[in-house]
């Protein structure tokens, strides 16, 4: 039986219709892609053979449909039957096409993923050829077109791809065998199922299914805001239910660490997927909430183990305990379990909160716990334990760790922090320095730094600093227990005090003659190696520049001409730009037989030479902890 068609379409012209347009003959190639690799047929495999014909066939099938429907709609008048059949035999290759699209990631069991993906890659094609064929039809008038046209095959593959992502996203989320058990809640073992399908999936579809498709289709992207979406969708369902804060803690790790970077930034997919196209897994307002969430239960915490870690070891000091011995030197773990607490949490941290600025609401805590723990060893010291000493030592060693430790940790404090946290560190250890070192300034005190430029003194009668340096070595027997590091420490400001108050007692001297002061310059010298050699011996290595000083200002003193002493006065200044204008006024007033004008001169010579950036000179601070303010106001009366 057969039926007319009205006519019409893009050529029909004038009111009586004329002649219908007919449809361009199309040659359909058997294969789309030329190189695509067939299976090795050397052993005659019968199932490897199935495959090869399963593919031929979907390419073969789709070819001979349009064929057999350009045939038949070439005439004006169309055989229903004709039609029926047709209609049923492109619904029948449409099933194919989609069962071998929902085999995607489900090979079956009798036959390699290779077949199955050649399956998919000829299903590919067919749906090519059906797609060319709806575009050759568009033109033509909507009577004229076949009722299956247009078949739109690659929007129904776009839909099924997203239900087929959408189920194995709910498989995943729903499947209790997935080797999550050691993930201590439900949450989490759901989000880990969930990203690792994810991955997984991605991961197949770089490696195989990429292959499949053409280039224009860009299947990698298409897939990846699929499986984006889903991801999207279970954890806003998660987060809607309300979380506690430790699957916040990790469902956060998931959306700012692991997924970006370890996911879409993975090996074989960074490049192949539009990343910045997909955006966030969870919408701004929901992410910013979870986060804020997070750190504050998370400053709350390290706020809670600081605290705790220094309760515990107050507990120690207050009963009595003598810290353990490691190695020869008592030792504290107090700051060992600061550094864990704050690594552990700066390093969840970094995964947790993609803004990382805001750790500093975390790194303040390490600051406040400074100054408290600072406060407690003071108040320790004063009390009356038979432990201090003991406790003090230990304490040295904590400080040592941490300020290693914060010096290196250059990404998470602020330059204020830093600089808030060593400023608590010095002030640790300069209370433990005190109390050690109490006995040894007690000595220093009581030395008769009045007898330096005496005439015993000059003449060498007198060996001051010798006797000084045995009494110190007899002491300094105590700190052998004290850890290397932190005894070169405590002996280098020792070193350093012994210095400044010998140069304090020199700028104050009232010499008479210019032999007075080449004896007393030579002196100097010799007292210099005296003291630098006796530190150096008993660990202080890194004081040389003390022995610099002293020599330098024993040159200062020898010399008589101006320009001489101008020349040393500005290498000093360069080399310590803390000599001040007074310090060179008090050097200068100690010269006998220099003139107001030469004063005048070397004094601006000094000023005008320094280094214009004094930040590019690191050596210690000297001068400025030798008080001389009184001559400057003295050399200003003077006209100096």
């Amino acid at each position: 039986m057969s039926h007319q068609r009205s006519k019409g379409g893009a050529e029909e012209s004038g009111e009586g219709g004329g002649a219908r347009s007919k449809l361009p003959r199309l040659k359909i190639p058997s294969k789309i892609w030329k190189n695509r690799k067939l299976h090795n047929n050397n052993e005659g495999d019968e199932v490897e053979q199935v495959q090869v014909e399963q593919e031929e066939q979907l390419e073969e099938s789709s070819r001979r449909l349009i064929e057999r429907e350009e045939d038949l709609f070439r005439h004006d008048s169309v055989n229903e039957e004709e039609e029926d059949e047709l209609h049923k035999d492109f619904k029948a290759l449409q099933l194919k096409l989609w069962k071998a699209i929902n085999d995607t990631f489900t090979p079956s069991s009798t036959s390699s993923s290779a077949g199955e993906l050649g399956v998919l890659r000829s299903a590919m094609a067919s749906i090519q050829q059906q797609e060319a064929q709806d575009q050759r039809w568009r033109d033509c008038q909507e009577e004229q077109v076949p009722r299956w046209r247009p078949q739109k095959c690659l929007s129904i593959h776009n839909i099924l791809l997203q239900n087929m992502v959408e189920g194995r996203i709910k498989e995943a989320a729903e499947d209790t065998s997935g080797g999550t058990d050691r993930l201590s809640s439900p949450v989490k073992r759901q989000v880990c199922r969930v990203g690792r399908c994810v991955k997984e999936d991605l991961l197949m579809v770089v490696r195989r299914v990429k292959n499949c498709y053409p280039p224009h289709i860009d299947i990698m992207n298409l897939y990846a805001g699929l499986y984006h979406q889903e991801f999207s969708v279970r954890l806003t369902q998660l987060t809607t239910a309300g979380l506690d804060d430790d699957d916040c803690s990790y469902l956060l790790s998931w959306v700012n660490q692991y997924y970006p970077h370890e996911i879409l930034e993975h090996t074989e997919l960074d490049g192949q997927i539009k990343v910045p196209c997909l955006g966030s897994l969870l919408p701004q307002d929901e992410l910013k909430r979870l986060e804020e969430q997070y750190l504050t239960h998370k400053e709350e915490k390290v706020k809670l183990w600081l605290n705790t870690a220094l309760k515990k070891e107050q507990e120690n000091w207050l009963s009595g305990r003598t810290p353990e011995i490691i190695d020869g030197y008592y030792f504290s773990p107090l700051a060992v379990d600061v550094i864990q607490v704050m690594t552990g949490s700066l390093s969840e941290f970094s995964c947790a909160i993609k803004d990382q600025r805001k750790v500093q609401r975390l790194t303040v805590q390490l600051e406040n716990f400074l100054y408290s723990y600072v406060k407690c060893v003071e108040e320790f010291v004063k009390g009356n334990h038979g432990n201090v000493r003991s406790v003090v030592k230990a304490q040295l060693v904590c400080e040592q760790q941490l300020r290693d430790y914060i010096t290196a940790e250059t990404g998470n404090l602020s330059e204020e922090q830093k600089h808030g946290c060593l400023n608590a560190l010095s002030a640790l250890r300069d209370c433990g320095y005190r109390y050690l070192t109490c006995p040894l300034h007690v000595k220093l005190k009581k030395v008769c730094w009045s007898q330096l430029w005496t005439p015993r003194w000059l003449n060498g009668s007198l060996p001051l600093v010798d006797l000084l340096l045995d009494s110190l070595s007899q002491q300094l027997v105590d700190l052998t227990d004290l850890k290397p590091v932190c005894r070169e420490l405590l002996l280098c400001d020792l070193h350093q005090d012994v210095v400044l108050k010998y140069v304090k007692r020199m700028m104050k001297t009232k010499m008479k003659s210019k032999e007075q002061w080449t004896a007393g310059a030579q002196r100097m010298i010799e007292d210099a190696k005296k003291i630098s050699s006796f530190f150096s011996e008993k660990g202080c290595s890194k004081a040389s520049w003390l022995f610099e000083i002293v020599c330098k200002l024993a040159e200062v003193l020898r010399l008589q001409d101006p320009a001489s002493i101008q020349l040393e006065l500005v290498t000093l200044a360069r080399n310590f730009p803390d000599l001040s204008g007074a310090h060179v006024s008090a050097l200068l007033s100690l010269k006998i037989g220099l003139s107001a004008a030469d004063a005048r001169s070397i004094r601006r010579s000094v000023e005008e030479n320094r280094h214009g950036d004094v930040s590019t000179n690191h050596s210690p601070p000297f001068f400025s902890k030798v008080k001389v303010k009184w001559i400057d106001n003295k050399m200003n009366q003077m006209g100096l």
